[in-house]
């Protein structure tokens, strides 16, 4: 009886896990990934930032004036706080462009209007000249 009782005691015994090589193992896998990291240096540019200026440079002349044209969520054109037909268009920017020849259309787009639109007044730009084209949308 005394070596079944002996026995059932070392068997309690060596129902427990030792953990020693299971932290070996992460060390050791702590160590490798630490050392085979690559350590990447960012880049960056020096930028010099100018003062903060509450007054604003006074417009130069040299600047060219651009031609803005407004098209609402209903696609009606605007040029000059005018509205304007679409076949008027090309006539106008070319009217415009012999005032200032450097000048660039600016097609300020509500995000409702239609694509059509847009692309009969880059057409018209183009008609006139001018290749410099930019849309910018806006909500009214």
């Amino acid at each position: 009886m005394s070596r079944r009782r002996r026995h059932k005691v070392e068997s309690e015994d060596s129902g427990e896990i030792d953990l020693t090589p299971m932290l070996d193992v992460v060390f050791i896998m702590l160590i490798f990934f630490i050392v085979t990291a690559s350590f990447v240096k960012e880049k960056s540019l020096g930028l010099n930032v100018p003062e903060n200026n509450d007054v604003p440079p006074p417009p130069s002349d040299d600047t060219p004036k651009n031609i803005l044209i407004q098209v609402t969520s209903n696609d009606d054109i605007y040029i000059d706080d005018r509205r304007v037909d679409v076949r008027a268009i090309r006539s106008l920017i070319a009217q415009k462009k012999a005032e200032n020849p450097e000048a660039s259309v600016i097609v300020r787009m509500h995000e409702l209007s239609k694509a059509n639109t847009y692309v009969a007044i880059a057409d018209s730009a183009r008609e006139a000249k001018i290749f410099n084209v930019n849309l910018v949308p806006y909500n009214e």
